[in-house]
């Protein structure tokens, strides 16, 4: 028999925001643990793991049921149910957590090969960051559960072993073995993910639980919540388990997408299950996405847009809802229209993720990908007025859009006067201009729900506006005459344009 050990029900894995690692049962014992800690893909995998625990343990009926619940019910459910459940999270032994020992055949490779920031083989060494260091095992652990859902596409999976008979998913036409499909918490690109937060990790977790009443109306998972893959692992690709996976909640939280057995000095790797994905009108719940029109669009992650600039997009329920081509966040929808019902003051709402590139098949980070996050606080007396604190939104983000357009045009005809192509420095502007803004957007969103006029959220302009000046007056000096002339010519008049269209704005500074 092998050795049983480390427990991820008792040992120190999971990173928490000013108690470093701490345990599954210090999660639901511990009430005062803030929220996640980690990279913003380690927020997603884990948030969306505990949940996972959380909706086995006590998924309540309905919303009336939730809050006859609450923090301290579920933390007791949840304690209960990891003390019967308490086998089967064993990170190493015959049947290792969320693992699959007949994968062992497949190539071994180095947990670098799985890690996005570590160069592996020919990839070019930049800095410290990027060079592969040895794993303790709760960075194992940590790796193990981002992968499930977050693993990155292409020939890194081994997809010559196929564990379910006569399956042909991990073959190309030729018959041969194909690369590995991006997991379906990442996709393409990379997804925008988007949560409510509590004051703490516990009421998280409890706010982001679905009850029984809206999963059913969540036509996405026809197999219901279904049953948790620590309970009942599949035994291939393909095999009835497999397929109950693929049409249910749970496992859009654990996915096993990778089909992976842990070694001290690698980890054996091949594709798992092949969850369908957005076009096939099948996304995470946190996921904002389009389905009105013939090909379905979702939100992605964007290194040079902020999370927090989506925020009007990922509210759009709140809106005009006979405007049919808008994205949806069921997440953040289900959740919030609850909460009305409930006597919580304040939340939050969390989004991030990370932006891949792709080339070939292959799924990797260029020079421009990264990890993004934003949190934005939330009262609830927007539920009060809730379609004017949107409206007061959208109309203060499309503002700032407006002044983004005119600095970007300012700077791009500064330069024509010039004869240079100022391009790039009215890109780079462009992106001073909303880092700027980034520091004041809380403030802006405040006065958008404690004001039902909007009178203080318009007195804000004034801020954002000189932030255009600042872009403009950085990039593009005056010291000499002939900077000077064009300068003066080409420097935003906002003063003249601020109920102006977009459009003519632009033209005006072109």
């Amino acid at each position: 028999m092998i050795e049983r050990r480390f427990n991820l029900i008792d040992e120190a894995w999971i990173p928490v925001t000013g108690r470093g690692l701490v345990s599954l049962k210090q999660i639901f014992s511990d009430t005062t643990l803030s929220a996640l800690g980690g990279d913003p893909v380690q927020k997603i995998a884990i948030l969306k793991l505990l949940l996972a625990i959380a909706q086995s343990a006590c998924t309540p009926e309905d919303t009336k049921a939730w809050k006859d619940l609450g923090i301290q019910g579920m933390c007791k459910k949840v304690l209960a149910y990891l003390d019967t459940w308490h086998d089967a999270f064993w990170l190493y032994g015959n049947t290792p957590f969320l693992q699959i020992p007949a994968i062992e055949k497949a190539e071994k490779k180095s947990y670098g090969t799985v890690l996005p920031m570590v160069a592996t083989g020919n990839t070019t060494v930049l800095t410290q960051i990027h060079i592969e260091k040895p794993l303790s095992d709760a960075e194992k652990a940590q790796v193990l559960v981002q992968l499930m859902g977050f693993a990155l596409g292409g020939k890194k999976t081994d997809n010559s072993v196929v564990l379910t008979p006569g399956y042909r998913g991990k073959s190309n036409e030729k018959g041969k073995p194909s690369t590995g499909k991006p997991g379906p918490s990442v996709g393409f690109k990379g997804f925008l993910h988007s949560f409510v937060m509590g004051s703490s990790l516990a009421q998280t977790v409890w706010l982001n639980l679905f009850t029984g009443e809206e999963l059913t109306q969540i036509k996405f998972y026809p197999a219901g919540i279904g049953v948790a893959p620590w309970e009942r692992m599949p035994q291939g690709e393909d095999d009835e388990v497999a397929r109950q996976l693929k049409g249910s909640y749970m496992g859009r939280l654990v996915p096993l997408c990778r089909f992976v057995l842990l070694k001290e000095d690698g980890l054996h790797y091949s594709e798992g299950i092949a969850h369908p994905d957005y076009t096939n009108f099948v996304v995470d719940p946190s996921v904002a996405v389009d389905f009105s029109s013939k090909k379905p669009r979702v939100i992605w992650v964007d290194t040079e847009k902020k999370p927090w600039r989506q925020l009007t997009a990922l509210l759009s329920f709140m809106g005009d809802t006979s405007n049919k081509n808008t994205f949806e966040c069921l997440q953040l929808k289900t959740v919030i229209q609850r909460l009305t019902k409930t006597n919580l003051e304040s939340f939050a709402i969390w989004s991030g993720g990370m932006q891949a590139s792709s080339n070939a098949g292959e799924q990797y980070f260029s020079g421009n990908d990264d990890f993004v996050e934003s949190e934005v606080q939330l009262s609830a007396s927007i539920f009060k007025n809730e379609s004017i604190f949107y409206a007061t939104l959208q109309e203060e983000m499309d503002y700032m859009e407006r002044m983004a357009s005119i600095l970007w045009a300012s700077v791009k005809g500064y330069y024509a006067d010039s004869m240079a192509d100022g391009t790039n420095f009215a890109s780079q502007a462009t992106s001073l201009f909303w880092q700027l803004c980034e520091r004041d957007f809380q403030k802006l969103v405040t006065a958008c729900y404690a004001d039902s006029s909007g009178e203080k959220a318009r007195e804000m302009r004034r801020i954002f506006e000189g932030n255009v000046y600042r872009g403009y007056d950085l990039y593009c000096p005056n010291q000499t005459a002939r900077q000077l002339e064009a300068w003066i010519s080409n420097r935003p008049r906002l003063w003249k344009n601020r109920e102006t269209n977009t459009k003519e704005v632009v033209a005006n500074h072109a």
